[in-house]
């Protein structure tokens, strides 16, 4: 017990003695600064070449701001139309499938992707389209030239007449895409301002990608939000046009019915029986259709107020931010990561003279 009580005492290092040994390894650093010299130089040396021969990455930012519909605007015309009997409970409703941050899931989504891709990239007639400006610029043809025969595949076309291959690229194509190149993000989280940005090496390319994806998902989007209430409204709509028109055929049989008879006998009441009985379909038409023009007015307000507010803020210019490796940087951090490996390789070395050497 004793010996184990002094072993423990001696394995105990003191402050004079961490003080020693911090400065013979001090003396043995100072000792090989050729050799950190040497490592400095190499991190410099490579750091130089890296930020000369790494291209500039531009990002192409699109940030706009989405309000969703507010529904309690119709509150006081619910209760009003209540009082006449109609029921706005369905008119009313608003789905749950685009609120929330569903709109920044479009964007990364396959088929909003796939088709910006498939959009040209230049107005010219036979100019490039965005998927093929992709692959040339990042040299896909040429990685993947023994599975894939770039030649013979023509985008296009219909996506429909699209070949297994041809779907095969564009899922990579997109892929790469949602990974290295596409980030949607809230700057605030508190706000509904959404940031949309591509980064490529390729300036053209981010600038033009960006803002075809932003008004293809945001159209999308709008398209969807309102396609319930946009149904409704036409239903609503086409049996305004359709009792109007039945409205209007009464009116007219009964004024050619009395040019017809201009002056009844008063005292023949059969006489009268056609007139009345216009009369009657003709004031029934006309409480059908005062109450249709009433759900379709509603319709209308409903499906405004249904539509969401897309206002872009900022969209992307030319000369787009761009993010580089400057000289100075580069040289500075190669010189400082090689300096940590020179003390990483002295430390390492000494250790080995000293234990594995004896």
């Amino acid at each position: 017990m004793k010996q184990e009580s002094h072993h423990i005492l001696n394995d105990k290092i003191t402050f004079r003695e961490l003080v020693g040994r911090l400065r013979q390894w001090l003396m043995v650093f100072i000792s090989h600064v050729r050799t950190f010299l040497v490592f400095v130089l190499i991190g410099m040396v490579l750091g130089l070449i890296v930020s000369l021969v790494k291209k500039p990455v531009y990002h192409a930012d699109t940030t706009f701001v989405l309000e969703q519909s507010d529904m309690s605007g119709l509150g006081n015309i619910s209760g009003l139309a209540s009082m006449l009997g109609l029921n706005l409970g369905s008119i009313g409703s608003e789905s749950g499938l685009f609120k929330g941050d569903n709109i920044m899931e479009l964007y990364r989504s396959d088929a909003m992707l796939s088709q910006t891709l498939l959009a040209p990239f230049d107005s010219a007639p036979d100019g490039q389209l965005l998927v093929e400006r992709f692959i040339h610029f990042h040299e896909l043809d040429d990685k993947w030239e023994d599975e894939v025969d770039f030649e013979n595949l023509d985008f296009s076309l219909s996506r429909g007449d699209f070949s297994i291959q041809q779907d095969s690229v564009l899922k990579e194509v997109v892929k790469l895409i949602r990974k290295e190149n596409l980030l949607v993000d809230k700057p605030d989280r508190k706000l509904n301002i959404i940031k949309v940005s591509i980064s490529s090496r390729d300036q053209s390319f981010a600038k033009i990608f960006n803002e075809n994806l932003v008004s293809t998902v945001n159209d999308f989007y709008l398209k969807t939000k309102t396609k319930k209430t946009a149904e409704n409204l036409q239903v609503l709509q086409n049996q305004a046009d359709s009792v109007r028109t039945v409205l209007d055929d009464k009116v007219k049989q009964l004024a050619r019915f009395q040019d017809r008879v201009p002056n009844p006998n008063p005292l023949l009441q059969e006489g009268t029986v056609a007139s009345k009985q216009l009369q009657i379909d003709i004031q029934a038409a006309a409480a059908v259709y005062e109450e249709v023009v009433k759900n379709l007015e509603i319709a209308k307000i409903n499906h405004r107020n249904n539509a969401p507010l897309i206002q872009i803020i900022d969209h992307p210019r030319y000369p787009l931010e761009r993010s580089e490796i400057k000289v100075l940087t580069g040289m500075l951090v190669g010189a400082t990561l090689f300096f940590i490996l020179g003390l990483l390789w002295i430390y390492l070395k000494t250790m080995y003279f000293r234990h594995l050497k004896h």
